[in-house]
């Protein structure tokens, strides 16, 4: 099956060589990991940045089930930019074939994921007015996981603040922060 790609450019012109290029390149990602639903690249060139070898951005973002992996890389030529990051990729498709990743654990199905996402835009709604305007809102399909799984997806990601996921070990939306000292911290919210 081959590997859906969907290229974005920003401040970029792509070139048909260089969409072939990508293309060719992204769908042998398959080989590696034969359940990729689809692939996302991102190009850019940012004329802002401090170095002409930073100036180039590739990004690869990979959907497999229940999973999403990501990698960026920066170079002075867009066609290294992305070999970096598919490099980058090929290390982390590694990674997440290395885990053992299992189901839900409690068998909980989708609507049930589906009634606390529901429950949890009903009750941020109902709060109070915010002091600032919300700029960006971002919709995500939440899979769930215990702490250990969410752990390696914030690695996989490449959040280093926090990843936000459905415990299914507690059935509740829960926040996955690292703390300054290294080590991390768990928001487990109960409705009072």
């Amino acid at each position: 099956m081959a590997v859906t790609t969907q290229i974005h450019a920003r401040d970029l012109n792509v070139t048909p060589r260089l969409r072939e290029y990508v293309e060719k390149k992204v769908s042998k990602l398959d080989r590696y990991l034969p359940t990729i639903e689809e692939a996302r690249v991102d190009l850019a060139e940012v004329k802002a940045a401090r170095s002409a070898g930073d100036r180039q951005v590739a990004q690869l973002t990979v959907r497999i089930p229940g999973t999403v992996l990501r990698a960026e890389e920066r170079k002075d030529d867009i066609f290294a930019a992305v070999d970096a990051v598919l490099d980058k990729m090929y290390r982390q498709i590694e990674r997440y074939k290395g885990k053992r990743w299992r189901g839900r654990g409690n068998g909980a199905g989708a609507k049930v994921v589906a009634a606390a996402e529901a429950a949890e835009e009903a009750s941020a709604e109902a709060l109070e007015e915010p002091v600032g305007s919300v700029v960006r809102r971002k919709r995500f399909v939440v899979t769930p996981m215990n702490e250990a799984e969410a752990q390696d997806q914030m690695q996989l990601l490449g959040h280093d603040n926090f990843f936000v996921f459905y415990n299914a070990d507690t059935n509740r939306i829960n926040v996955l922060y690292r703390r300054k000292d290294g080590d991390f911290g768990l928001i487990d919210p109960e409705i009072g």
